[in-house]
């Protein structure tokens, strides 16, 4: 009787080296007890490469010729679950705080700018989308763009694509995915963003701890569900960051379980649960 070829384990010599590289690579933190979940997502990687011990793979990665698998380590190790219209609270805080300021750049024919970073298969920009252009349909011809960005090769792909299935599109309110959804005729359970949405909404690839090219500030910048990941030190490298990125009065977001500590350091202001507005804040004052 053959028996089944034994899968590669995992040692601990084996996850130090790969927890540290992810650590400088993408401020992803694991620890040891994440150690069977490591394994688990890296062995497709070692299939891929043809290696049949972690310590080789370890050794490639480490090296100069591995230096492109390393974007494949972190996409296996990256949990990329999002949804349609999560924390809808935000979404009032946006339409509150920032849609009449929106309107007038609009009449004025000044630029518009959000980035949705960490945006994994393209579910959250396109959310904002959908609700801005529904409050205000003249944004759709103004200068009004979202920036989707993601460490993530593969859902940046998913997310230029726009295709969801019906469960995947279960949270997006009736009215909006009857405006802003189509079903795909050769699918019974897949339906395509529309071509009003699509417009306003890019994608593209990037490390938060990269250099980030970007040349204009945003006037909200969501970052939800990502830093969760991160020690405080990696996060507190981030606040000033996001913080420089953002215009003057311009809104930050968090997921529900996430904090900036002390957001006066870095000149944020509370602006309500896990939202924060960049401190000497004229856009804030212009809805008062």
């Amino acid at each position: 009787m053959r028996h089944p070829p034994s899968q590669p384990t995992l040692d601990d010599r084996a996850f130090d080296a790969i927890a540290a590289l992810a650590y400088r690579e993408s401020g992803i933190q694991l620890l040891r007890e994440k150690k069977l979940m490591v394994q688990s997502r890296l062995r497709h990687r070692l299939r891929a490469l043809k290696l049949d011990a972690f310590s080789a793979y370890t050794e490639h990665v480490l090296s100069e010729q591995g230096t492109n698998e390393r974007r494949f380590m972190i996409s296996a190790l990256t949990t990329n679950v999002s949804h349609f219209f999560r924390e809808a609270q935000h979404f009032d805080v946006l339409t509150t705080c920032l849609l009449p300021v929106f309107r007038d750049r609009v009449d004025q024919g000044k630029r518009i700018r959000i980035w949705s970073a960490g945006c994994s298969n393209g579910q959250e920009p396109y959310s904002i989308a959908m609700h801005l252009l529904a409050c205000e349909p003249a944004l759709e011809h103004a200068d009004f763009r979202i920036l989707g960005t993601d460490i993530d090769p593969h859902v940046i792909t998913h997310a230029r694509a726009g295709i969801y299935s019906g469960a995947q599109i279960a949270g997006i309110p009736p009215r909006h995915r009857a405006h802003f959804l189509a079903a795909m005729n050769d699918s019974d359970d897949a339906y395509a963003v529309s071509a009003s949405v699509k417009r306003v909404v890019s994608f593209q690839e990037l490390n938060l701890f990269s250099q980030w090219p970007m040349r204009f500030p945003f006037d909200a910048i969501f970052c939800r569900n990502v830093v969760i990941y991160f020690d405080q030190q990696t996060q507190e490298r981030l606040w000033p960051r996001f913080g420089d990125a953002l215009a003057p009065g311009g809104l930050f977001f968090l997921g529900h379980s996430e904090r900036v500590a002390n957001p006066a350091r870095y000149g944020f202001r509370s602006a309500g649960p896990t939202a924060y507005h960049r401190s000497g804040d004229p856009l804030h004052a212009a809805v008062q």
